[in-house]
C-alpha cells in the first residue's frame, strides 16, 4: 500500500477542523426560531447565542499565529479542535439561554484558532510551486460546509431537537484529535519574541468593536448612537494598534508583511470577493424562505450546486494557474460570479427552487476561478516563519470582510423594502425589491474586486507559485 505523503496529511487535518468550523457557523441561523422558543427569550438575547461567538473570534483569530509558533502548531491546533469539541457538547447540553452563549464564547476561542494554525500547517506543508494543490484543498471546506449547513440544519430542526445542531460536531471533532495526535508533527518557530500583550487587548477591543457595530448597523441604523461608538471606538482602538504593531520588534500582527504587494492586494481584492460572497448568502436563503415558502432544507438544498460548481471548476483552474497566472484567472472568475449574480435581481414570487439551483452551479463556476488562485497568490512570497502571523492576518481580514459584506448588503435590503413600503407597495412586494437591491449590490461588489484584480494582481509577484511542479521536481 502507497504510503501518504505527509503534506496531505496535513490537508486532511486542516479540512476536518475548517469543515466542523463553518459547518457550525452556518447551521446554528437554522436553529435560532427552535432556541427562541426553547428559552422564551427576546431576539435581543437571542442574538448573543451568534455575536458571543463572533467577538469571541475577533479576540483569538490575531492571536493565535503567535501562539502556534511559540508553543507549536500540532499543540494549538489540538488545543483548538478539543476546545472547539467541548464547548459543542456543552453547548448541547445547555439549559438556559445564557448557558448557552457562554459556551459559544468558549467555542469562539477554539474556532479562533483552528483556521489560522490550520492554515499556517498547510501552507508550510506545501511548497510555493504546489501552493495551487493546496489551495483546491482550502476549496472543500470553505464553500462545501457553507452550502451543507443550511441542509443538516433543516433536516435536524424538522426530524430531531435542536440540540442536535451542536451534538454533529462531536464525531467529527472527535476523529479530528485523534487523527492530528496520531499523524501530525510539531512545529515551532525558533525565534517568536515575548507576546505582545498590548496588541493582544487593542486588537481585541478593535475588532469586537467594529465587527459589533457592523452586526447592529443594519437593524438599529449606521448612526445609531450604539453603531456609533461601538464602530468608532473600534476604529481608534485599531488606528492605535497600527501605530504600535509598526514600532515594536516583535508584533502580535505582523503588519510588515502588507509591504509585499502580492500579499496586500490579493488580501483587498479577498475582502471584495468574500465580503460579496458571504453577504449575497446571506440574503438569499431569507429570499427562498419568506417569499418563495420554502423550508430551511429546501432553501439549503437549492444553494448547494454552487460548491458543486466550485469543485468542479477548482480542478481545471489548478492546471491553469501555472500558466495563465492569478491576475487573468482571478479578474475573469469575479466578472463571471458577478455575471451569474445578475439574473437573482430578476426573480419573482413564483420562482422556481431548480431555477435558483442552475444559477447557483454557474455561481460557483464563476467563483472557482478566482477564490483558489487568490489563496495561492495571497502566500506566495511569505517565507515559513512568516507563516502563521500572515495566517493570522488573513483570518482576521477575512472575517471583517464577511461582516461588513452582509452588513452592507443587508443595510440596501433593508432601506429599499423600507422605502418601498413608504410608497404603498405590499409587504411581498416590498421585500422583492429589497432582495433585488441587495443581489444587485452583491455584482457591483464582484465587478469591483474583478477591476481592482486585473490593475493590481501582478503574475510577476507570485512567480513562486507558477512554477510547474513537473520542473521543480528535478531541482
Amino acid at each position: 500500500m502507497k504510503r501518504i505523503q505527509y503534506k496531505w496529511l496535513v490537508a486532511i487535518a486542516f479540512v476536518l477542523g475548517q469543515f466542523m468550523e463553518i459547518l457550525d457557523t452556518t447551521v446554528i441561523n437554522t436553529a435560532i426560531p427552535s432556541l427562541s422558543k426553547e428559552f422564551a427569550t427576546t431576539p435581543a438575547t437571542m442574538e448573543w447565542v451568534i455575536l458571543g461567538y463572533l467577538l469571541s473570534l475577533a479576540i483569538f483569530i490575531p492571536s493565535s499565529g503567535w501562539i502556534g509558533d511559540k508553543y507549536g502548531t500540532k499543540k494549538t491546533f489540538l488545543f483548538a479542535l478539543s476546545v472547539f469539541t467541548l464547548a459543542s457538547a456543552l453547548c448541547g447540553q445547555a439549559n438556559s439561554i445564557d448557558q448557552l452563549i457562554i459556551f459559544r464564547v468558549l467555542q469562539g476561542v477554539g474556532g479562533g484558532m483552528l483556521t489560522p494554525v490550520g492554515m499556517a500547517m498547510l501552507y508550510r506543508a506545501f511548497p510555493p510551486e504546489e501552493r495551487a494543490r493546496a489551495s483546491a484543498v482550502l476549496i472543500i471546506p470553505t464553500v462545501i460546509a457553507p452550502a451543507l449547513g443550511p441542509v443538516l440544519g433543516g433536516a435536524i430542526i424538522d426530524h430531531t431537537t435542536w440540540r442536535w445542531i451542536f451534538y454533529i460536531n462531536l464525531p467529527i471533532g472527535i476523529i479530528g484529535i485523534a487523527f492530528v495526535a496520531l499523524f501530525l508533527k510539531e512545529h515551532r518557530e525558533p525565534r517568536v519574541g515575548r507576546f505582545d500583550f498590548a496588541g493582544f487587548v487593542l486588537s481585541g477591543l478593535g475588532l469586537s468593536g467594529v465587527l459589533y457595530a457592523l452586526s447592529q448597523a443594519p437593524e438599529h441604523g449606521w448612526l445609531s448612537s450604539t453603531v456609533l461608538l461601538t464602530g468608532l471606538g473600534g476604529l481608534v482602538m485599531l488606528a492605535i494598534l497600527i501605530k504600535v504593531e509598526t514600532s515594536i520588534a516583535e508584533p502580535m500582527l505582523a503588519l510588515r508583511l502588507y509591504k509585499d504587494r502580492i500579499f496586500r492586494n490579493a488580501n483587498l481584492t479577498n475582502t471584495l470577493s468574500y465580503g460579496a460572497f458571504i453577504g449575497f448568502y446571506f440574503l438569499l436563503p431569507q429570499f427562498m424562505q419568506t417569499l418563495l415558502g420554502a423550508s430551511a432544507m429546501k432553501s439549503g438544498l437549492a444553494t448547494f450546486p454552487q460548491a458543486i460548481g466550485v469543485i468542479v471548476m477548482s480542478r481545471f483552474v489548478g492546471r491553469w494557474y501555472h500558466t495563465v497566472g492569478p491576475r487573468r484567472l482571478i479578474s475573469f472568475g469575479l466578472l463571471a460570479a458577478g455575471s451569474a449574480t445578475i439574473p437573482f435581481a430578476f426573480l419573482n414570487l413564483n420562482s422556481s427552487l431548480v431555477t435558483i439551483g442552475a444559477l447557483m452551479f454557474l455561481r460557483g463556476c464563476g467563483m472557482a476561478f478566482a477564490f483558489m488562485p487568490l489563496q495561492a497568490a495571497t502566500y506566495a512570497n511569505i517565507e515559513a516563519p512568516d507563516t502563521g502571523r500572515a495566517s493570522s492576518i488573513n483570518s482576521t481580514q477575512r472575517q471583517t470582510s464577511a461582516a461588513l459584506g452582509v452588513a452592507i448588503l443587508a443595510t440596501i435590503f433593508i432601506s429599499r423594502t423600507n422605502h418601498l413600503l413608504d410608497s404603498g407597495a405590499s409587504t411581498d412586494t416590498a421585500k422583492l425589491g429589497g432582495f433585488h437591491a441587495g443581489f444587485i449590490a452583491s455584482v457591483a461588489i464582484f465587478y469591483l474586486g474583478s477591476v481592482f484584480a486585473f490593475f493590481k494582481i501582478k503574475d510577476s509577484d507570485a512567480a513562486r507559485t507558477m512554477q510547474p511542479r513537473a520542473k521543480t521536481a528535478t531541482v
